[in-house]
């Protein structure tokens, strides 16, 4: 896998992007885009922060490949042909979907740039030899909203597991608080004003082919064996 992607960016640069993408009082944002060549993406995808086999065997190469090089792929060529001619210097991703939410008529570029927004974010917080239980300021919060590491876990899987059909499970910053929350489809909970900190892809092209209908599983690996937390403090900030 090369080093950089269409756009530029670095693994390093990557992993700089997404640890920031929810820093600052508006959330943070993805690098403002500087115009850019005619014919270019407005946001190319960026290159993953680690080869595709990485996860194994939490997450298969196989999924990887199909998660991100296909679905996660189409997310940005779809959002980047509906800015086709728009002006988009100072441009950020966040901005993108967040302006589109307001508008019933741009559901499609919500749905494409949200979900290129998230699959970005939920991709930059796994790493091998990830998991297990937080410390510092995060592994403080975490205590002090649910009681202990353990007890997030529950309602966290719990959160998972019963979001009916595609969707989310998130860890959001919520007036000063930490909670556990579910979206459904492409939903942000930067909608709702709430700070991302982490989240775990629940649509079923994220586990099917190596956990089948057991998210469950797929959801308690992730957070025991893969969440990058060194990401998830940065965001929380």
């Amino acid at each position: 896998m090369s080093d950089r992607s269409d756009g530029g960016l670095t693994r390093r640069e990557f992993n700089a992007l997404a640890a920031s993408a929810v820093a600052a009082a508006a959330f943070g944002a993805f690098s403002p885009q500087p115009a850019h060549a005619q014919g270019a993406p407005v946001f190319p995808i960026p290159v993953l922060p680690f080869p595709e086999d990485a996860l194994e065997p939490v997450i298969s190469a196989k999924t990887i490949s199909f998660h991100y090089g296909k679905h996660t792929k189409t997310y940005y060529d779809n959002m980047n042909k509906m800015l086709e001619g728009k002006p988009s210097a100072g441009m950020t991703l966040e901005k993108v979907f967040l302006d589109a939410s307001k508008d019933a008529a741009a559901v499609g570029l919500f749905n494409n740039a949200a979900q290129a927004w998230n699959h970005t974010f939920y991709f930059a917080g796994l790493k091998k030899g990830g998991g297990g239980a937080p410390s510092g300021k995060l592994g403080d919060a975490i205590k002090a909203a649910f009681g202990g590491f353990e007890e997030f876990k529950k309602a966290f899987i719990d959160a998972a597991v019963t979001q009916f059909g595609s969707g989310w499970a998130w860890l959001v910053e919520d007036a000063g608080t930490l909670k556990v929350v579910k979206t459904p489809n492409a939903m942000n909970p930067m909608v709702n004003n709430q700070k991302p900190i982490l989240t775990v892809d629940v649509w079923e092209h994220a586990y099917y082919l190596d956990y089948q209908n057991r998210r469950a599983d797929y959801v308690k690996d992730v957070l025991e064996k893969l969440v990058n937390w060194d990401v998830a403090a940065k965001n929380l900030g």
